[in-house]
């Protein structure tokens, strides 16, 4: 019986912890994978040596067991048989534990794992078991789906955007409709994690669409500020505003007060559901108070005032 070195076919020190063991186990598993490698007997071998390390070490029952064995093997090689070497101390009767065996057996058809892991972890047990998962039909395991997030701007939430980022050895391009909203999730098909005998996962990605430094977004409608000169609040006239559809000419009335709102139809987000359509923008006027007046300036401000005073 070959003696199996879990923690070298995992590539993992001793003392790695269960994340680490996890961590080598999916490298290793998407690498070797039967659905990667159709027909290459050596990596279907290697995934299921990977599938048996991880199957193994995983557990902390299982892992204490064998790391304890470990030491007493060399033992058991020296003698040149199992002859009055007592293997009940690494048996178990229990064959029903929680790791995954079942579903991995029923994709190889009753040979998973080793002679090495049956006599260790099982005995006849196991292998009892083993043949009453035979019996059953095979079935096929759809892979886990992955979460993931990905960060944009309003503006590019604004215009729509396609994102390009590397996930699994491969480029994924990740094209935004215009109008999406933080918290949304959008669904690559196939891209998950691979199954067993069945179709991949699917990539989940959720949208975070950052802050802006000008716009304050509520639903599909926009909220800003505009600056509007004191002369031009006064007596009425344009003021120009950078929008994302463009600059724009906004109408100021006169006698504008600071804080007036101003609505500007149409000029908001696009709908998520509907690019045709599109919320509103919302303008806060802020007055501009002119600066570093000249004295003259300063004379005919007074006069202004005491115009306004005798009324």
């Amino acid at each position: 019986m070959e003696y199996k070195d879990y923690y070298k076919i995992l590539g993992v020190d001793k003392k790695a912890s269960k994340d680490e063991i996890k961590k080598a186990f999916r490298k290793l598993a998407m690498k070797y994978h039967p659905d990667k490698n159709k027909g290459n007997k050596e990596a279907e071998e290697k995934f299921k040596d990977i599938n048996e390390a991880h199957e193994v070490l995983s557990d902390d029952e299982k892992r204490k067991k064998y790391d304890t064995m470990g030491d007493s093997y060399n033992y058991y090689q020296q003698s040149g048989s199992n002859q009055g070497f007592d293997w009940s101390q690494f048996y178990t009767q229990d064959t029903g534990s929680s790791g995954g065996t079942g579903d991995f057996e029923d994709f190889f058809g009753g040979s998973a794992y080793s002679d090495f892991f049956e006599r260790f972890f099982g005995g006849s047990s196991f292998s009892q078991a083993r043949g009453r998962r035979g019996r059953r039909a095979q079935r096929n395991y759809k892979g886990q789906d992955v979460n993931a997030s990905i960060s944009i701007t309003l503006k590019e939430a604004f215009s729509g955007t396609e994102k390009v980022f590397r996930y699994k050895d491969q480029s994924i391009k990740l094209k935004i409709k215009p109008g999406i909203e933080t918290g949304q999730i959008l669904k690559l098909t196939g891209k998950g994690e691979l199954g067993y005998g069945g179709e991949p996962g699917d990539l989940l990605i959720t949208i975070e669409v950052s802050e802006d430094p000008v716009f304050e977004r509520k639903g599909n409608d926009l909220y800003a500020d505009i600056l509007v000169d004191i002369y031009t609040a006064v007596l009425g006239g344009k003021a120009e505003f950078s929008s994302y559809k463009g600059n724009v000419k906004v109408e100021i009335p006169k006698g504008t007060q600071c804080g007036k709102v101003l609505r500007l139809q149409g000029m908001g987000m696009p709908w998520y559901s509907d690019n045709s359509k599109h919320g509103d923008l919302y303008l806060r006027v802020k007055v501009e108070i002119p600066q570093n007046l000249t004295q003259k300036e300063i004379n005919l401000y007074r006069e202004l005032q005491q115009l306004y005073r005798k009324k």
